[in-house]
């Protein structure tokens, strides 16, 4: 891609405060875009080959969406942390391992997209992040979820496509949690914490594709106080 077409969509960029460049076979974050640091509020550049994000994305501090989905990208730079305002991550299909320490710090968080990653466990970072909504974990290498997750306020966790074999009970401690999906993991019947359906909050468990017939779950008790707010839900949705 030449230098003008590029400085053709930062004049775009300037006046929109988007930029978009996907799938152009870039290797690099555009270094040109610091110019713009002030006036962007949304950035995507998926579909390409960017194998870094540098230091510098912590200048955008007006940035609402930051999308990088199916690059090469094996870290984050801790820098992204500043990005206070960030309320959009879509990091789908990168070779992400973990999360940056302060990641915690980017508290006006909705939406996070990790799937299709490498991560191990559920990153522990994303307990302090108090405006969640939906959390996409899925298609991950993760195996267990930990007794942090208690703390996570999220109204959506997608752990579908993983390899979780064990469940921390405090899962149904999540004080948003309405929406939990765990197809096609490692989960024996008596693995999943009986709390999740007689005391959580959890109001759409998917778990089609595990180890256990779904007509086992059935006969567990606290299935009808999950099917009361199942149903409840559904109603409010209808």
């Amino acid at each position: 891609m030449g230098n003008s077409a590029l400085k053709a969509h930062l004049e775009t960029a300037q006046k929109t405060g988007v930029f978009q460049l996907t799938g152009k076979g870039l290797t690099e974050f555009p270094e040109d875009l610091q110019k713009l640091s002030s006036n962007l509020r949304t950035i995507d550049l998926s579909n390409n080959k960017i194998e870094l994000l540098p230091p510098l994305i912590g200048k955008f501090s007006f940035l609402k969406s930051l999308a990088l989905n199916n690059n090469k990208l094996t870290a984050l730079p801790e820098e992204l942390c500043k990005l206070k305002k960030l309320e959009t991550l879509h990091l789908n299909g990168n070779h992400l391992r973990q999360l940056p320490a302060a990641f915690g710090q980017l508290s006006a968080l909705k939406t996070l997209s990790l799937s299709g990653n490498q991560l191990r466990t559920v990153p522990t970072q994303l307990s302090g992040l108090r405006h969640l909504d939906v959390v996409d974990l899925s298609k991950n290498q993760i195996q267990n979820v930990p007794d942090t997750v208690g703390e996570l306020q999220a109204i959506e966790l997608n752990l579908n496509q993983n390899q979780i074999s064990q469940i921390s009970v405090q899962i149904s401690h999540c004080p948003r949690l309405k929406v939990l999906r765990l197809e096609e993991n490692c989960l024996e019947l008596s693995m999943l914490p009986q709390s999740i359906l007689s005391d959580s909050q959890i109001s759409l468990l998917a778990v089609e594709g595990n180890l256990f017939e779904i007509k086992k779950l059935r006969e567990l008790d606290g299935y009808d106080k999950y099917m009361e707010r199942f149903t409840a839900t559904k109603k409010k949705f209808a």
